[in-house]
């Protein structure tokens, strides 16, 4: 049953990352269609907006997986950072070439330092930090 439940926290966490990147990034390009892209060459503010709008969305994803594993709340949490790191270097893998190598690093590390914090604020919700 434990096994059952850190596995619908990483899947609620996951899709909760999903949704609200997809959800934020169409909204971003609908606003600002020249920024659609994660890293647009020459443009710092995209690539800002880029790196923020997935460190906000690993930080709610993070919470969330956080709040419902909780046996172990920060271990769900990190499981859940080590899957968006792999997740993100496939995904750089994939993209080499097409972006700056800088960018791609950033846009690897940003998901899992905000996953954690986001397991660390829901420690700090229950008073355990």
């Amino acid at each position: 049953m434990v096994i059952l439940r850190a596995f619908e926290a990483l899947v609620a966490g996951f899709a909760l990352m999903t949704i609200l990147l997809s959800l934020a990034r169409s909204l971003l390009a609908r606003q600002v269609p020249e920024w659609a892209e994660p890293t647009v060459r020459g443009r710092p503010g995209a690539v800002l907006i880029h790196l923020g709008l997935s460190f906000l969305a690993a930080v709610a994803g993070g919470y969330v997986t956080a709040w419902i594993g909780a046996d172990d709340p920060l271990g769900d949490a990190l499981v859940l950072g080590i899957a968006a790191l792999a997740l993100g270097g496939i995904s750089a893998l994939a993209t080499r070439g097409s972006r700056p190598i800088l960018d791609q690093l950033l846009l690897v590390a940003v998901a899992p330092i905000g996953v954690l914090a986001g397991g660390l604020v829901r420690l700090r919700v229950l008073g355990l930090n």
